[in-house]
Formats: structure tokens, C-alpha cells, sequence
């Protein structure tokens, strides 16, 4: 084999270890920031994770449905049936409100005996509700509602003692939301929508 030349390289002293400039400290970073960044990558991590998984178990919904408000029940029309009796009870400190309604279902057709009522012994009843027993009574709760101007409805037996007669009864207790602030009826100078 041959040899090559002598040179000047030939005289540059060989150095133990490594050398070059992946040795230099790199400007700017040091422990603190690089923990700083890494616990805010951390933390938007798990907050993308938390979210995506409340996404995918359905207790987020990202695009709900827009809910339309509906007065009554699917399938179930409001009907005016004068074959029921109907007790009204005043559950306000006001007075005249069982004889207001009372003339508002006469005029729809009532008949005087079949409409009739007193003052309840609660005061503390908020929202004017007809309740009427069965479910076949639904509609014409639903009628009475309307006639009275949009009072709730909601099936319960709890009146159904106080019905003497063999003939079905729907029962409306007056509620505060029929008072104004001076103890007055709310609506007694309007005739209500039938």
C-alpha cells in the first residue's frame, strides 16, 4: 500500500472527546421554561380529552336541536265539552275570581248547574291548573283551559273525592297568577279568550 504525503494536518494534535457545536448550551432554553411549556401542553391535552369524551358519552351536545314549544301534548286536541261538570275552587286572598270563571265557561256553553265552585282553603297555589282523572278527560281539560285563557293542565285523582255525581268532573283551582299586585283580579275588565 502506498502512503500519502506528509502535510500540515499531519501535525494538528488529535483531541480526546467529542467536539463541535452540539456541545453549546442553546440560547433561551433552561428547566423552567421547558417545564412551563410542557405543563400547559399537558394541561390543554387532558381539557381536549375531558371534552372529547363528554362529546362521545352524549352529555355535550354540540349542535342541540332547537325545541319547539308545544301547549299540549302530541295527539291530544283541546276540546270544549259541556258534558262535564266543573268545579272551580279560588286558592288567592281575591275575591270574585271563582264567579269570573264561572261566567267565562256559562258563556261557552255550560250549563249553570254543571259550573260551580268556592274558595279554597289554600292561598298558596301559583298557577291556575285544571285537573281532571282519567286520560279520556285530557282534551276537555285541555278545552276548559283554553276557555279560562291558557291555564295548566295535569291529571290527577286527587280531586276526584269531591265529585258527588255520577258524571265525570274536571276541577280548576285559581291560582296567584290570576291576581294582580292590589289584590284585584288580573283581568276582570277583559272578557276571556274563548
Amino acid at each position: 500500500m502506498s502512503k500519502h504525503p506528509h502535510d500540515r494536518f499531519d501535525d494538528v494534535p488529535h483531541a480526546t472527546g467529542r467536539v463541535g457545536a452540539h456541545r453549546a448550551e442553546q440560547p433561551g432554553m433552561n428547566g423552567a421554561v421547558v417545564l412551563l411549556w410542557s405543563a400547559a401542553v399537558a394541561l390543554v391535552l387532558i381539557v381536549v380529552g375531558i371534552f372529547v369524551a363528554l362529546v362521545m358519552m352524549g352529555r355535550i351536545s354540540l349542535f342541540p336541536a332547537a325545541e319547539e314549544p308545544t301547549a299540549q301534548p302530541p295527539g291530544v286536541v283541546a276540546e270544549v265539552d259541556t258534558s262535564y261538570r266543573v268545579l272551580i275552587l279560588n286558592a288567592t286572598p281575591a275575591d270574585g275570581l271563582v264567579e269570573s270563571a264561572r261566567q267565562s265557561l256559562l258563556a261557552e256553553g255550560w250549563a249553570a248547574a254543571d259550573v260551580f265552585g268556592s274558595d279554597g282553603s289554600s292561598q298558596e297555589f301559583t298557577q291556575t291548573t285544571v285537573f281532571y282523572v282519567d286520560e279520556a278527560d285530557e282534551a276537555a281539560a285541555l278545552g276548559v283551559a283554553e276557555v279560562l285563557g291558557g291555564a295548566e293542565v295535569e291529571q290527577s285523582d286527587f280531586y276526584a273525592t269531591l265529585n258527588d255525581s255520577d258524571r265525570k268532573q274536571l276541577t280548576v283551582v285559581i291560582g296567584l297568577d290570576r291576581v294582580s299586585g292590589g289584590g284585584e283580579t288580573a283581568g276582570t275588565e277583559e272578557t276571556p279568550e274563548g
